[in-house]
C-alpha cells in the first residue's frame, strides 16, 4: 500500500530537522506498512495512507481519522475511506539521522494502524506504542 503526497513540496532544506526528499520519506512510509505481518495487512480495508510534507503546527506526528473496524456495522457501507496521515515535517524534526526517521516512520506508521483496528492511546501506551 503506497502512500499518497498531501502536498509535494521538499523540506529538506529547513534547517534543525533531517534532511529528506518527500519521495524518500514516502518510501519510508510505504516500506513501514510493507513490513505489516501480511494478515494484519491484508484485514485494513478502506483505508488511505497520506504523507503530509507540512505538518500542522505541534508535535502530532501521524493521525487516524475514520471508523476503526471494530465500530463498523451495516451502516458502514459506501462510507469515504478513513485516512491516516504521517506528518513529515515533525517527524524529521524530531530526530537526528536518517534512521532515527525511519525507526519514528515506522513506529507512527504502527500506532496509527492500531487506531484503526480499534486500539486506544491507552491500551498502546500499555504495549509501549505510544
Amino acid at each position: 500500500m503506497a502512500p499518497i503526497a498531501a502536498g509535494g513540496r521538499n523540506l529538506g532544506m529547513i534547517s534543525d530537522m533531517v534532511a529528506m526528499s518527500l519521495e524518500e520519506f514516502e518510501v519510508l512510509v510505504a516500506d513501514a506498512l510493507d513490513g505489516l505481518p501480511v494478515d494484519l495487512g491484508a484485514t485494513m480495508e478502506n483505508v488511505a495512507v497520506v504523507v503530509d510534507d507540512l505538518s500542522p503546527p505541534g508535535r502530532l506526528l501521524g493521525l487516524y481519522q475514520g471508523v476503526p473496524l471494530t465500530l463498523r456495522g451495516d451502516h458502514y457501507s459506501a462510507s469515504m475511506p478513513d485516512r491516516i496521515t504521517i506528518y513529515m515535517a515533525t517527524i524529521c524534526a524530531a530526530c537526528q539521522s536518517k534512521q532515527e526517521v525511519r525507526e519514528l516512520v515506522r513506529r507512527t506508521v504502527i500506532h496509527e494502524v492500531a487506531h484503526h483496528f480499534g486500539i486506544d492511546d491507552d491500551r498502546l501506551k500499555e504495549l509501549g506504542w505510544a
